[in-house]
């Protein structure tokens, strides 16, 4: 381990560096929001069987219509130009190799729904697979190429699609507008329930009816709001399907996924291959001889946060076992080596997510690439393939041996971009917080920073809470838009947060004003006193879910240290927002039970302490946002207002827990940046006529 990490940090001393770290072209401009919504995302590198192409999904902004369109690229394992695959104006998603590598199926909205299609690797005009009445939402290819498993929502009691698709219509033609509920959910993450289940289809990839192998299921594989196909696998003859669902008995206060095993053919219904289990399983795998099946796992009931191990299984009969039952990790993606000897992850890891390379014999893990943020990573022959992103590049293609040497970036689509910008240094430091524990932080300088200077703070505070600040290009809380803006940034990976053991995460149970306030508190006294050019007279709070409870929190327990407030979807009443949540688990597990059966549990809240708020304020809140609903953000501005406190409302009707949409993502950093600016720095508040982009 220690030799790898030393050999690594030769590695990343080069490979790792950007443009960003030099001087910039004489035409760079610092850091914007404009900057960050132009950027390329790349997600979901899908190697060829024979591991030397990889197709992946490009989303590229288009201003004009106020959204953004994915096509698929393609890169060789040596990295040699990179090429679009396709250039179609709808949605181009979810890649899959055929078995023999010549053909990229897909999923495309190009005809108005979203159906398979497929288009060959060399290029050429894509051909339509299927023509399902319904979208097609989740996209696999069995191993020998001869079968496809796809997604749809259905009825689960229709017998086929004509059924759900006519009921649907009969629904729509309706003229009065009720719903009629008997149980939750009512609504999930920003979507009304409207008694559809997402349900696996499989067909032969020549044609022929899909059958729904879930038939009769009352419960989504994919999950929702936020699954897709890792939750599925072949078996490697293709005549099994493994998939993950939560079946609808208590499913708003439940976490128990459970892998089940279906007959590709629909000739029996699916078999629970994990009821022993009252947790959550996920992410099956096969390995490449078929013989070991592979999934994620948690222990504890209820807890969406707990550890995931490593299981594994023969296939098709045999005891589980944990494979990774000492590991104080929680793997998050999950992927076997050609040979089958090894498993790739990748996870939190100290401000990082790293990428693991474990042993599938004894478990024992080996860090493949310690630093920045890799995700989804896989097996290309003698290499892991995935994509890595820094605080000063966003994510590339990427690729280290598995032996974990020679790092490379496969693809430099946003180096243009990039060379553009002058971005601040990153530099992460560690302070005793709660308990006398190592607590983690990040700090980034502003571009041409100047020592002799005194700049404004930024203090940003994650949500989750069992979340993390890392060295990440995040899209919506990026420390790069302070910097630009003039801003030294400041970001604590408080108790609760993941990459730091079990333990640290689970510490704030019952404690979400305790542990994670007092390693803030700490966390910005250390950074004043490390960087004498932070300016502790001027310094602003910010912070979305967890994180803006925390900003509410904060206005009545450290009343005084902030000169100003950003406050973006956080809860100032947790009873009340138990009632007003759909996922009930969560609260249930963070404060104890529930608010009749332990009241105790959600009473240090924000609203206790209104009488103490004196902080100018900034709320923002979305309408579409389910999970903490908007009349909490509404009763902050209105304690805010009533106390006489200056304030701003900020209020997307169309956007859910996460602003999204690039013009809507504009106005949220113009807004929140002036805010600074005003309270800060001692400019003009502005009207949204001069915010709105």
């Amino acid at each position: 381990m220690r030799r790898t990490l030393a050999t690594l940090a030769t590695i990343l001393a080069g490979a790792l560096s950007t443009p960003a770290q030099a001087p910039g072209t004489p035409e760079a401009h610092p850091f914007t929001v404009d900057d960050l919504v132009a950027m390329d995302r790349l997600s979901d590198p899908q190697p060829s069987q024979d591991g030397r192409r990889i197709a992946f999904v490009v989303s590229a902004l288009d201003l004009d219509k106020n959204r953004r369109r994915t096509d698929l690229w393609l890169v060789d394992l040596e990295g040699t130009a990179p090429r679009r695959l396709t250039t179609h104006e709808g949605s181009d998603s979810n890649p899959r190799w055929s078995s023999d590598g010549r053909f990229v199926y897909f999923l495309s909205t190009r005809a108005g729904s979203s159906q398979v299609y497929r288009i060959a690797a060399d290029g050429g005009e894509a051909e339509q697979v299927t023509s399902e009445p319904l979208d097609v939402t989740a996209l696999l290819l069995s191993p020998d190429g001869r079968r496809l498993a796809y997604a749809m929502e259905v009825f689960p009691d229709c017998a086929d699609l004509a059924c759900t698709h006519d009921r649907l219509d009969a629904v729509a033609a309706r003229k009065s507008s009720g719903r009629l509920y008997d149980r939750l959910f009512v609504r999930h993450w920003d979507t009304w329930v409207n008694g559809t289940r997402a349900h696996w289809f499989v067909r032969p990839v020549t044609g022929g009816p899909a059958v729904d192998v879930m038939r009769g299921m009352d419960a989504d594989a994919p999950s929702k709001p936020f699954g897709g196909p890792e939750e599925a696998a072949f078996s490697a003859d293709g005549r099994t399907l493994v998939f993950a669902a939560r079946e609808a008995k208590g499913e708003a206060w439940s976490t128990n996924l459970d892998l089940f095993a279906a007959p590709a053919d629909g000739s029996a219904p699916p078999r629970s291959l994990t009821a022993a289990n009252p947790a959550t399983d996920t992410s099956p795998v096969f390995s490449p001889d078929g013989k070991t099946l592979a999934w994620l796992a948690m222990e504890r009931a209820g807890f969406e946060a707990d550890r995931q191990r490593i299981m594994v299984r023969p296939w098709p009969e045999g005891a589980s076992r944990v494979l990774t039952g000492s590991w104080d990790r929680s793997p998050d993606t999950l992927a076997w080596t050609a040979d089958g000897k090894t498993l790739l992850a990748t996870a939190h890891d100290l401000g990082n997510a790293a990428v693991f390379a474990i042993d599938a014999a004894s478990g024992t893990p080996r860090t493949l690439l310690a630093k920045g943020t890799a995700k989804a990573a896989v097996a290309a022959g003698a290499r892991a393939v995935f994509t890595h992103e820094t605080l000063t590049r966003p994510a590339e293609i990427a690729s280290v041996g598995l032996d974990g040497r020679d790092f490379r970036l496969l693809t430099q689509i946003n180096a243009p971009r990039v060379a553009r910008v002058r971005l601040g240094t990153p530099e992460q430091f560690s302070f005793k917080g709660a308990g006398g524990d190592t607590v983690y932080a990040w700090v980034v300088r502003p571009p041409d920073f100047d020592p002799a200077k005194k700049y404004p703070v930024a203090f940003l505070i994650h949500g989750g809470p069992q979340g993390s600040f890392g060295d990440e290009f995040h899209y919506r809380w990026n420390p790069q838009a302070y910097a630009g803006a003039g801003y030294a940034t400041v970001a604590v990976d408080f108790h609760g947060s993941l990459g730091y053991g079990q333990g640290f995460t689970d510490a704030i149970r019952n404690d979400w004003g305790g542990k994670p306030l007092e390693d803030l508190q700490k966390g910005l006294a250390a950074a004043l006193a490390r960087y004498p050019w932070m300016d502790g007279e001027r310094v602003a709070g910010l912070g979305a879910s967890y994180g803006g409870w925390m900003i509410n929190l904060i206005q009545g327990k450290w009343p005084d240290r902030f000169r100003c407030l950003v406050s973006h979807d956080g809860n100032l009443d947790e009873r009340m927002a138990y009632y007003d949540t759909e996922e009930l688990w969560f609260p249930e597990w963070e404060h104890g039970g529930t608010p009749w059966d332990n009241p105790e549990g959600y009473k240090d809240a924000p609203i206790e302490y209104v009488s103490r708020w004196k902080t100018q304020m900034l709320v923002i809140h979305g309408g579409l946002d389910y999970r903490v609903v908007d009349t909490q953000g509404i009763g902050v501005f209105t304690a805010l207002q009533r106390r006489g406190i200056p304030s701003r409302f900020l209020y997307f009707p169309d956007e859910n827990h996460w602003v999204l949409k690039p013009r809507n993502s504009v106005l949220w950093h113009r807004t929140v940046l002036n805010w600074l600016d005003h309270w800060l720095q001692g400019r003009p508040l502005l009207p949204e006529a001069q915010l709105a982009p």
